[in-house]
């Protein structure tokens, strides 16, 4: 796939981007502890493979399109990126809290990952309208969205886990309003940046 490291890269920086799931990770990480979080981020990855898997049919149909239609959602999938950059940019400070620590079973953690992201709006439009670009209509289907899909929740369990694994040591940084603003400007910078590069980006033939 020749659009493969630039699907990397995007999806990098995209899931550095902080949202609700990388706020998910790092507050399981401050209430429960690094281990326990961990679990959490199964959860979310393999609710990230369930979105991808229902929306393969319609990627499906999506790929087989027009180059008018796979153009239309291009600029959707731009659009939506640059949408969620600006509004991080301009969101009320992030701040962490820590709460006591608590006891929390591993299934209920899993799980609540898991459904986070098969309820979460934003994860079902990025794999309808920005994923699809990254899949060569030339090429067989399956083995490249098994490798896109799988490669994507690689990345979020090793992203996600490194966010809960330095959240404990940086609990000040979090719980401060400089800490929240700093983490949404990232985000909305990276996302307006992906946005930018989505437009202008060209599908080989």
């Amino acid at each position: 796939m020749q659009l493969y490291l630039l699907f990397i890269l995007m999806a990098v920086l995209t899931i550095l981007s902080p949202g609700p799931g990388v706020l998910k990770s790092i507050s399981n990480s401050l209430n429960y502890g690094f281990k326990t979080a961990f679990i959490g981020v199964l959860g979310l990855s393999f609710g990230v493979l369930c979105v991808a898997t229902i929306s393969a049919t319609s990627l499906g149909a999506l790929l087989a399109a027009s180059n008018t239609a796979f153009t239309v959602i291009k600029y959707m999938g731009a659009a939506y990126l640059i949408y969620m950059g600006i509004k991080l940019w301009l969101a009320p400070a992030t701040q962490m809290v820590n709460e006591a620590a608590q006891v929390v079973s591993h299934k209920r953690l899993f799980a609540e990952g898991m459904l986070f992201q098969l309820t979460n709006p934003k994860a079902l439009v990025f794999f309808l309208s920005v994923f699809p670009q990254f899949i060569e209509r030339e090429q067989p289907y399956v083995p490249q969205f098994v490798a896109l899909a799988l490669t994507f929740c690689g990345l979020l369990i090793v992203i996600h886990t490194a966010y809960a694994f330095f959240a404990q040591r940086v609990q000040r940084l979090l719980k401060s309003s400089q800490g929240g603003r700093w983490l949404n400007r990232v985000g909305g910078t990276a996302f307006i940046g992906f946005g930018v590069l989505l437009a202008s980006a060209k599908k080989s033939a």
